[in-house]
């Protein structure tokens, strides 16, 4: 539930309002059978709370009507989910399951085409080349860390290529490096460092 309501929503935000809705909608049945409304008020701060609120009672109907009460593991299954696409699908697979998932968002897709690993732009190809490229066991912690490095120093406007561990491995950080040079003394500036 909480991966659907990271949509478009910061983790930070998910992790505020998931304790109250965890303690009042404790499984599938919980939300299949829940009011819209209900829901929509303990999720009205994560943003696109309307849609969220008709997925997760949607997804919770789905689940016991399907699956049993049970969360599916197969990706083909978890697409069918209200509210649960194909990255979606593989955070559940990898974090819930720990089998292997292989999350593609902006961050990963970004990371892979600056790193020379693959030139699509389409989710789904991108997990397919990376896919062939990296044994299943890895895809669920090569993506959290690709993820993780594009949120912190490989931006996309202005990737901190001075503070990248593997800019040396990287065919696109002499570009970067080149055209963050300025970037870099305004964040030295900012934080009082020449």
């Amino acid at each position: 539930m909480a991966t659907v309501l990271s949509a478009q929503c910061t983790d930070a935000r998910v992790n505020k309002v998931t304790p109250a809705l965890f303690e009042r909608f404790t499984d599938a049945e919980d939300y299949a059978e829940a009011d819209i409304e209900e829901v929509e008020r303990y999720i009205r701060s994560t943003g696109f709370y309307h849609n969220k609120a008709k997925n997760l009672v949607g997804l919770g109907q789905k689940i016991v009507e399907d699956f049993g009460g049970e969360v599916p593991s197969d990706i083909e299954d978890l697409v069918t989910l209200p509210g649960v696409g194909r990255k979606t699908a593989h955070v559940i697979r990898g974090h819930i399951f720990g089998l292997p998932g292989l999350p593609v968002d902006t961050h990963f897709g970004r990371l892979c085409r600056r790193l020379g690993l693959t030139n699509q732009e389409s989710p789904l190809k991108v997990e397919k080349e990376i896919g062939a490229l990296i044994e299943p066991a890895q895809w669920t912690a090569f993506s959290d860390r690709l993820v993780f490095h594009g949120r912190r120093v490989c931006f996309a406007r202005s990737p901190h290529c001075w503070e990248c561990g593997i800019a040396r491995l990287c065919p696109s950080a002499t570009v970067a490096a080149s055209s963050t040079s300025s970037a870099r003394k305004a964040a030295a500036r900012k934080s009082g460092t020449k």
